[in-house]
């Protein structure tokens, strides 16, 4: 009985274990912060390059801003992170994407628009940064 509970109690563990890796990278102020420079800014990203070694697909228009699919694509090399916004949203910080050693830095997901904007993508490599972005019109309203 006592391994029993020794192995569950191993398993119990690892199982919360991710989560809490996971907690600990999660930047509560850059996703919750409501202007695009402060989300910036709690990202700790400083001086931008622009970039057209970043590729973004995204349609010119939106028939719905509730589903806006982006591709992002990073051709620049040792690229270590891609963060997404969406300028005019509540919270324009949409999502930030690590990558580990040897990973493709590419990643494609939908996201929500309140309104007719630029998707800034703003890609981390070598200890710099570097943008691009690509203007959505929207045409129906995702969130507000």
């Amino acid at each position: 009985m006592r391994r029993r509970d020794f192995l569950l109690g191993l398993v119990t563990l690892a199982a919360w274990l991710p989560v809490k890796v996971l907690a600990a990278i999660w930047n509560k102020a850059a996703f919750e912060a409501v202007q695009l420079k402060d989300a910036s800014k709690n990202l700790n990203v400083d001086k931008e390059t622009p970039s057209t070694d970043i590729q973004i697909t995204a349609p010119d228009r939106a028939e719905n801003g509730a589903i806006v699919q982006v591709e992002v694509k990073s051709n620049i090399a040792n690229t270590e992170a891609i963060a997404i916004f969406a300028e005019k949203n509540p919270t324009p910080l949409i999502a930030n994407f690590m990558f580990s050693n040897g990973a493709e830095p590419f990643v494609v997901t939908r996201i929500k628009m309140a309104e007719t904007s630029d998707i800034k993508v703003v890609v981390k490599a070598g200890g710099q940064y570097f943008t691009n972005a690509k203007n959505v019109e929207v045409l129906e309203n995702g969130c507000g």
